[in-house]
């Protein structure tokens, strides 16, 4: 299998026009020495990229019902454990296994499911993810004991590719520049799916048997998949350049896309698949920034789980029904929407920032955390905030105030470790993004199982006080880390042989400018710069990432 993954989110492949607007020789982007090899340059305005933009938003308006169900997938469980614990007498403790293991396999099986997507096609891939999704719904749906409802939704958590592919898509259908807009939109779709589970699970809980939590999610699963085969093409850039290839040929043309002449076995190497599904973790755990901003991450998609799990007992103390239980995650829906609509004029800020200033290592990495210098903060103060508003004397709309305060740090934290990962690592972003939802989906499986326990065991008159005040505790010196990565981010990625290697290849570019003529190139990273044909750069399997 290529290595491909890791270039999907540097696929900046549109040809630079001369005043004729037309593109030139220098402005082709090589990806063979064969010279019927198809380049994306030769049919750029058939890919993705050209597409309009109603068809790039009705195709991304998809795909964010797509991540909204798998993300609803994973909570709205968590309202049939009352149903499960009564029919098959188990405790409530093992029921809650079947979240915990479906999130922690979701984990793995996002990294499982991204490098094929990138042989076999997006779209084929996340069919294929979304069959089998709703096909382990059935026996979980139908199950004659516990030990069925935990293989099912076992299968279901490994089988679901996540944000690996949606995210990608973005990757495909805009340039690097173009993207963050789309991509908030999909981490909304994220972090909303997750809340919505508790929404309409509280309804269900109250009137409907338990097996209608699983049935709900198999007729949302099979509504988004059926949209997905109907309103959503192909996006992949080389799969769609074989397609283009093989309707040129048949006009006559003697072209090939760029994967139809290389044999199946050399483009599926045992080798390159553990490298590639490897690396995620081997940064995860090597690389400072990816390493501190996964962990912030991680933590604030838990907290979640660990609300969904908890708010019954915190809310408890005014009586709530499980309805109104299900409707208090409603003011964490609230943050998420305002910080989505507050992203946009932020976007516009550091569009224009990395633009004035395109020779600025701060303006094109940093600035991008600027915004989390002002929102991170609310997670330290809506978890305290929350832990002390819990008191049963206070009025139960304080501590929903302070609930929203963590959604707007959720979903802002989400965003721009995104975002600054995807600059700062090029061509090995996907690995470093890939550790980050790995880490958030991994910390929210793990952490579902103990957080009742965890309310419930600190002791004293205040346990639920304690118990979000340690949370408020651990929060504090993971958003600490946002400032050290803006103020000392040069000096942290100068250490990374991830980064080092890509400013070299970018530095070596632009010293050979004499060679070949400048072509102008914007990046995500670097805003507008002059370099010259194709950069490539080594990854660890020996092969070469194209970094354009």
């Amino acid at each position: 299998m290529s290595s491909s993954r890791d270039t999907v989110t540097d696929l900046s492949m549109q040809p630079e026009k001369d005043s004729s607007g037309q593109a030139g020789v220098c402005d082709q982007i090589e990806t063979a020495s064969d010279p019927r090899i198809l380049t994306p340059a030769n049919c750029y305005s058939e890919l993705g990229f050209s597409f309009s933009s109603l068809k790039k938003w009705t195709i991304i308006m998809v795909i964010f019902l797509v991540q909204t169900s798998m993300n609803f997938n994973t909570s709205l469980y968590s309202n049939a454990l009352s149903g499960i614990t009564d029919e098959f007498g188990v405790s409530t403790q093992a029921a809650r296994c079947g979240a915990m293991i479906f999130l922690v396999l979701y984990a793995f099986g996002c990294e499982l499911w991204a490098p094929w997507s990138e042989e076999v096609g997006r779209k084929p891939i996340l069919q294929l993810s979304l069959f089998l999704v709703n096909i382990w719904q059935i026996p979980v749906g139908i199950a004659p004991n516990f030990a069925t409802i935990m293989v099912g939704r076992a299968l279901g958590g490994i089988c679901t590719a996540g944000g690996s592919i949606t995210l990608g898509m973005i990757a495909d259908l805009w340039e690097p520049e173009d993207q963050q807009y789309a991509v908030a939109c999909i981490v909304f779709s994220s972090v909303g799916g997750s809340v919505l589970g508790p929404v309409v699970g509280g309804f269900v809980e109250a009137y409907l048997p338990w097996r209608w939590n699983i049935w709900i999610q198999l007729i949302f699963g099979g509504f988004v998949q059926l949209a997905h085969l109907v309103l959503v093409p192909e996006t992949y850039p080389s799969i769609m350049i074989n397609r283009i290839a093989k309707k040129r040929r048949a006009k006559g043309e003697d072209v090939y896309g760029p994967t139809e002449l290389i044999p199946l076995k050399n483009r599926f190497s045992g080798h390159e698949i553990v490298v590639t599904w490897l690396r995620p973790f081997r940064m995860l755990i090597t690389e400072p920034i990816v390493l501190c901003l996964s962990l912030l991450s991680g933590f604030t998609d838990a907290l979640i789980f660990i609300f969904i799990q908890s708010f019954s007992l915190v809310y408890a103390q005014w009586g709530f029904s499980t309805v109104a239980v299900g409707l208090s995650f409603i003011p964490l829906m609230i943050g998420y929407v305002i910080t989505w609509i507050v992203t946009i004029p932020v976007i516009r800020r550091n569009t224009n920032e990395r633009l004035r200033d395109p020779n600025s290592e701060h303006a094109q990495y940093e600035s991008r955390l600027w915004w989390l210098l002002y929102t991170a903060p609310c997670l330290p103060i809506g978890l305290i905030g929350f832990a002390w508003t819990s008191l049963p004397q206070v009025h139960w709309i304080g501590s929903m105030f302070f609930s929203a305060l963590v959604g707007i740090a959720n979903f802002s934290i989400f965003m721009a470790t995104i975002d600054y990962m995807i600059c700062a690592y090029g061509p090995y972003s996907a690995s470093a993004t890939g550790g980050n939802g790995w880490a958030r989906d991994f910390l929210a499986g793990v952490l579902t199982v103990p957080a009742v326990p965890f309310y419930q065991n600190i002791g004293g008159k205040h346990h639920l006080e304690y118990a979000s005040t340690i949370l408020f505790c651990i929060s504090v010196l993971l958003v600490a880390t946002v400032y050290v990565i803006y103020f000392y981010g040069p000096v942290l990625r100068k250490r990374s042989p991830f980064a080092q290697q890509l400013i070299d290849a970018r530095a070596e570019t632009q010293n050979n400018a004499h060679i070949v003529g400048n072509r102008r190139l914007s990046r995500p990273d670097q805003g507008s710069i002059n370099v010259q044909g194709p950069v490539t750069i080594p990854d660890e399997s020996g092969h070469e990432e194209l970094a354009k």
